[in-house]
């Protein structure tokens, strides 16, 4: 029996690699003889790093940055092939987790330290950088990242702005003449599976603003001050960028990319499906089933998540899909719609999210067995 394991990591619990590690092993003990390939993916997201080093045979990096809130912390990429595409994670530098509860404010937390990494890999001499852009700490539209490579976002008087979201309410120029030369000779690939547009009420600020520390008296100021960065990449850059999809992405560094960058963005699981190429594996081995998963599947997975992003790859060659999750959640059972055929969860009892992140390794292994003592009972070794 071939079984493929491809499945997005489990967040703050299980890496997609440990995930494969722990369904391969048991697999075996109940299948010795079967085949299994593991292929750990991500969807532009935590992950991607680990998942596309893995699976292109690259290497990681770490580079001391500016965190969201000026400090430094230590930031892993991947190099990947020769060394001439870069894979780079913004939350690395500017996500959520390197800020403390206490210290969460959007208005003053930086993507600087994403373009460090980023001007990091160009002087690596990479030529591609493929940029995932989820979990962001920051509502700055990517300003911080933006002075690292050598844009000038000037006030007034023609001095820089603040770093953090506050200086975007002071913007009055943007001034290209200094950005980093290596920008015109690299290709970038942007990991984005959100689709809010840059302000207004689905927009960067009052969707995300929460979760990133904001009170309910600052989303209206933060919005006011991505509209006001709008307003000068119109002026000084010619870009109409607010609207199109994804603007509002990581606190609006979707539109930065877009405006200064001239990026287009993609669906993770397209980018890493392309990447490491996901369908050549299909090619190569003549798979019974496929094993993907991820912490919680609902309603949200059937928008390009990468269960059904899996899913949709193989049902192309006939093979059926089994999702081993960490929860199953709300309208869950539309994903059967979209490729997969069973759903199963680690959980083996009422626990709460606490228990299930704690014990997580050896709940999977008894799922993952749970589902092959069925899949043995009509297959053959």
């Amino acid at each position: 029996m071939n079984i493929l394991i491809a499945p997005d990591s489990f967040k703050g619990s299980l890496s997609a690699r440990d995930y494969c590690k722990i369904a391969k092993a048991a697999i075996l003990d109940l299948l010795p003889s079967a085949k299994v390939v593991s292929c750990p993916l991500a969807d532009g997201g935590e992950g991607t790093v680990e998942a596309l080093v893995y699976n292109n045979n690259g290497s990681i990096q770490t580079v001391k940055v500016t965190d969201p809130l000026g400090g430094k912390v230590e930031a892993k990429y991947g190099l990947l092939g020769e060394g001439k595409t870069a894979v780079i994670e913004m939350a690395a530098a500017s996500g959520l987790p390197l800020v403390a509860e206490d210290k969460k404010n959007p208005m003053v937390t930086t993507t600087y330290g994403t373009g460090e990494l980023i001007k990091e890999a160009m002087n690596k001499g990479c030529t591609t950088i493929i940029l995932g852009i989820g979990g962001s700490a920051t509502n700055d539209g990517g300003a911080g990242m933006l002075e690292a490579l050598g844009f000038r976002l000037l006030d007034s008087s023609g001095q820089s702005i603040t770093r953090g979201a506050i200086g975007l309410k002071d913007l009055e120029c943007i001034d290209t003449s200094e950005k980093n030369p290596h920008l015109n000779k690299v290709k970038f690939l942007v990991a984005c599976d959100v689709n809010n547009p840059l302000c207004g009420p689905n927009g960067a600020s009052y969707v995300y603003g929460p979760q990133k520390g904001a009170g309910k008296e600052q989303l209206p100021l933060l919005d006011a001050y991505l509209k006001n960065y709008d307003r000068v990449i119109k002026k000084d850059l010619g870009k109409e960028v607010a609207q199109v999809e994804g603007a509002g992405a990581a606190g609006g560094l979707g539109a930065g990319l877009m405006a200064f960058l001239n990026v287009e963005l993609k669906p993770g699981f397209e980018i890493i499906k392309e990447s490491i190429g996901l369908e050549d594996y299909f090619k190569q081995t003549s798979f019974d089933l496929v094993i993907t998963g991820e912490g919680e599947i609902n309603y949200q997975t059937v928008n390009g998540k990468l269960p059904v992003g899996v899913a949709s790859v193989a049902k192309q060659y006939n093979v059926p899909v089994v999702a081993v999750v960490g929860s199953i959640g709300k309208e869950a059972n539309q994903v059967y719609n979209y490729g997969i055929d069973a759903l199963f969860t680690i959980m083996d009892g009422p626990h709460d999210l606490t228990y299930a992140m704690k014990h997580s390794e050896n709940l999977l292994y008894d799922a993952i067995q749970r589902v092959i003592r069925v899949i043995r009972l009509y297959h053959s070794t």
